[in-house]
């Protein structure tokens, strides 16, 4: 009894362990180390858990009045990496929602939110264009 009971959990571990790994997750993304800048077009590099198929799958922008917007993606330099375009973007509030279908045949949703804030942008013009005082 004991000894099925033994066989039962492993069974069920390895069940359970198949499903974790089964999905395209995002693992990393490049809004984490370089923000979007306003009124720019950027690239977002997202980087997946596993193999996609990027032919069958979709990433969408999502603006103010959960407004979609198909973006175009690329395959990244390395597996499960994938390049993502974004067009020049006023400052306010996004995400990028996607569908993605792992090469396995599982389909991923999920969605990350970012920010575009134009200060960043005001305070780099503003330290190009003024003096430097250290000099005088």
């Amino acid at each position: 009894m004991k000894r099925l009971f033994q066989l039962s959990l492993l069974t069920l571990s390895l069940l359970q362990l198949e499903t974790v790994s089964a999905h395209a997750v995002v693992t990393d993304n490049s809004l984490q180390i370089a923000p979007i800048h306003a009124n720019r077009a950027e690239k977002v590099e997202l980087t997946f858990n596993s193999q996609v198929e990027l032919g069958l799958s979709q990433i969408f922008l999502v603006s103010k009045g959960d407004r979609h917007e198909l973006l175009k993606a690329t395959k990244g330099q390395q597996n499960g990496r994938i390049v993502v375009e974004i067009p020049p973007l006023a400052p306010g509030d996004y995400a990028l929602r996607f569908k993605i279908l792992a090469a396995d045949g599982h389909l991923t949703e999920d969605v990350i939110h970012f920010v575009v804030d134009s200060k960043k942008e005001e305070d780099q013009a503003e330290q190009e264009q003024s003096p430097n005082l250290d000099r005088l």
